[in-house]
């Protein structure tokens, strides 16, 4: 039996359950004689942790535990490095731990026998604490004198360096006829997504500490809570129900450990939620950066010298930072062969919001300065920018600046022409001069941009990247029931409904035939994140090749038939410290985007017209499901680009509800979105499928920019481009 899964835009398996609200979410999730619990947050920047009283809130009503920082085994957690601990006070054996160093930092739970009493109880607890000067400058936290925010970390704020040292720079900029120079302010993001952080935990039958909440890696989550609970990871089980986003939020734990340590210790089952302004206040954001940059290029238009200097903002713990960052070293010089590379890329520990994972993980913040940086430099040749850029694209065998090629094939150039050609670019050698009064009747200022970029697929630097499937094939004479186990996280993308086509394509069974058991630490491999734009490269592998086995072993007359396959990708090499050599991606993405906007010069608006986006994907493997994260991904990055704006004073937030940290809505979004779906086929993806669930996002922002600058002869290189940013940038406010 053949049936063609694969290609084919079949319906989301988990659409129904979700339209009738049939899915449960974490926060939907309820058991008989559970308990609520809520967290009490800092709300102060920088502080030492003098005194913590709960005497008030363990006499309230209801209450039946508070716990603090002398509660937990081990007081300490973090995805990349321990360096923040749960819960910040006084009475925990690690040093340092009575520190708080954001205003979301965890100091007291109170667990009650409903939510209400819960809450009362959490205003009764009585901290003393002794407040310090708030450090949220990076640059100044840099300074060699600055107050240390870690002193177990190190004699600097600077957590992490990386250098790139490719070719020789100052002679290429000796035989540059045009150099460009230029800073850059990429601003925080919210992940905003749809359901705030919430979880339930409890026991299950064999006296395992169950945590049901949405996160990305389930086994990741199983042995931070493992560690700070000084427990075996087998005595710990992840399960994650329907998710309501991420868009890597939920990469860094929020309530996991405080509802397994309840749980561990009152054994009974707690719940908590969220609410919206705790989300904003206690979970990591995009990473502020400043960006510096020097290119240079001859007079024909080939580029020869880059000069980068980037400044992230890590807030105040670790979190991604030195992984974030490290794919903006990749990216900084964008999709383009330079011979001469000369980068320095910084994070730094603040006491801001801890900078985290968001969707495109770096990419955005470097693009946004290397693709402006490319415009600017057409403009000062007089070439036009998709020809600049196709004369410089990398091609098979090009050297990135860590000195090695990108894995073949290399598909930007097939990208920007694919982009071009549907935007219908029209050739362009010198900008036409507009003014304030060279516009129409209502103050409309029309204008194009274009943009590229490129990103990782899969974990990067060295890290053995695998991934794990199941599959279980019943039946006597014919298969009657296939079962598919997978514990990658289904956060909205449509994973799930890609790993059924996958397996149906192998096994030749409808996807109706095909059960699908999903995300238990407890009885499935490890899967890795649902990040990096890998789950449809790693975990389709993973799936593919357990169905083979599985059908193999069916041929063979096994009832049932069960195959279990890890999938392992080609190696990557870790960067060389002092030069930045290696190979640290197994695969690449790529994208162009051409836009266009209208500037209304009189109010400062900015409104994105029409974006053609041509993302390479390298086998569509659900062509409907590709095209959706191709509209979410530009949507979601024209938020960033134009009118999201996360306001803080000396570390405080100051947009902690979404009534005033706004988010575009239907009538905010770009009018049209022209999803241009490339598929260059990469030998080591199942069918040539690459990830891509990032690429949509990461060239929106600088190809918006030109498309300003085209409009009103503006360069604007800090965003969101509010109203307010506009008219300063024309002149018509101060």
């Amino acid at each position: 039996m053949s049936i063609e899964s694969v290609g084919t835009s079949l319906n989301r398996i988990d659409a129904l359950g979700k339209v009738t609200g049939e899915s449960q979410y974490s926060g939907d999730r309820a058991v008989t004689g559970m308990l609520f619990m809520k967290v009490l947050m800092a709300e102060r920047p920088h502080a030492r942790v003098l005194d913590i009283r709960i005497d008030k809130a363990l006499a309230s009503p209801g209450v039946v535990a508070v716990y603090t920082a002398k509660d937990l085994p081990v007081n300490e957690y973090g995805l990349q490095i321990p360096d923040q601990p749960v819960l910040c006070g006084p009475g925990a054996d690690k040093p340092y731990t009575d520190i708080v160093r954001f205003v979301g930092d965890q100091v007291a739970v109170v667990v009650a026998e409903n939510e209400t009493q819960a809450a009362v109880a959490m205003k009764l607890i009585e901290v003393d604490y002794e407040d310090l000067p708030p450090l949220t400058d990076p640059v100044t936290a840099m300074r060699p004198d600055a107050p240390l925010l870690h002193p177990d970390r190190g004699d600097s704020n600077i957590c992490v360096h990386y250098k790139i040292r490719k070719g020789d720079v100052d002679a290429g900029f000796n035989q540059a006829d045009v150099i460009v120079e230029g800073e850059y302010h990429t601003p925080v993001q919210e992940h905003a997504f749809l359901q705030p952080e919430a979880g339930l935990a409890y026991l299950d039958e064999e006296g395992r500490i169950v945590v049901e909440s949405a996160g990305q890696w389930t086994h990741a989550d199983r042995k931070s809570i493992a560690h700070a609970l000084d427990v075996p990871e087998e005595q710990v089980r992840v399960i994650y129900p329907a998710i309501g986003g991420a868009f890597g939020g939920r990469e860094d734990l929020s309530v996991q450990i405080i509802l397994a340590l309840a749980v561990m210790k009152l054994k009974r089952p707690v719940k908590i939620i969220w609410s919206r302004r705790e989300s904003i206040i206690g979970h990591g954001k995009r990473h502020a950066v400043i960006l510096r940059a020097k290119w240079g290029a001859t007079k024909d238009g080939k580029l020869v010298a880059v000069q980068n200097e980037i400044i992230g903002d890590g807030g105040a713990y670790m979190y991604t930072t030195n992984k974030v960052l490290g794919n903006s070293s990749i990216t900084s010089t964008g999709p383009y062969a330079v011979p001469n590379v000369k980068t320095d890329v910084y994070g730094v520990y603040t006491n801001n919001i801890p900078g985290a994972a968001f969707r495109g993980f770096g990419a955005p913040q470097a693009l946004f300065m290397a693709e402006t940086q490319m415009n600017k430099l057409a403009e000062k040749l007089g070439m036009d920018p998709v020809e600049f850029r196709l004369k410089n694209a990398l091609r098979d065998g090009d050297t990135l600046g860590v000195g090695t090629p990108t894995p073949n094939p290399t598909s930007i150039v097939q990208c920007i022409e694919a982009a071009r050609d549907a935007f219908k670019w029209k050739r362009t050698t010198k900008r036409k001069s507009k003014t304030s009064n060279e516009k129409n009747l209502k103050g409309i200022l029309k204008g194009r941009g274009f943009a590229a970029g490129f990103k990782n697929v899969g974990f990067s630097f060295g890290y053995k990247e695998n991934c794990w499937a199941k599959i279980e094939i019943h039946g006597n004479t014919e298969m009657e029931r296939v079962v598919l186990h997978h514990a990658g996280a289904e956060v909205g993308q449509g994973f799930q409904t890609v790993m059924v086509q996958v397996a149906s394509q192998v096994l030749g069974v409808p996807i109706g035939m095909i059960e699908m058991k999903t995300s238990d630490s407890a009885t499935q491999g490890n899967p890795g994140s649902a990040s990096a734009s890998r789950l449809t490269f790693m975990a389709g592998n993973s799936v593919k090749g357990a169905a083979e086995a599985a059908l193999e072993k069916w041929k063979a007359e096994e009832r049932p038939a069960v195959a279990e396959f890890q999938y392992f990708a080609p190696p990557t090499t870790p960067m060389d410290k002092e030069t930045g050599y290696s190979m640290p991606n197994f695969q690449y993405a790529y994208v162009a985007q051409a836009v266009d906007v209208e500037v209304d010069i009189e109010t400062g608006h900015v409104r994105v017209k029409r974006i053609v986006s041509a993302d390479d994907v390298g086998k569509a493997i659900n062509p409907d499901l590709v095209v959706s994260q191709i509209e979410g991904g530009i949507v979601q990055a024209h938020g960033y680009a134009v009118m999201e704006e996360f306001k803080t004073k000396d570390g405080r937030v100051l947009t902690d509800q979404l009534s005033t940290y706004l988010l575009p809505t239907i009538l905010d979004i770009p009018e049209k979105v022209e999803s241009i779906l490339v598929e260059v086929p990469d030998p080591n993806g199942p069918w040539g499928a690459r990830g891509m669930g990032e690429l949509p996002y990461l060239p929106v922002a600088p190809a918006i920019a030109a498309a300003i600058h085209n409009a009103t002869g503006v360069w604007i290189d800090e965003f969101p481009f509010t109203p307010e940013r506009v008219l300063r940038a024309l002149g018509k406010i101060n």
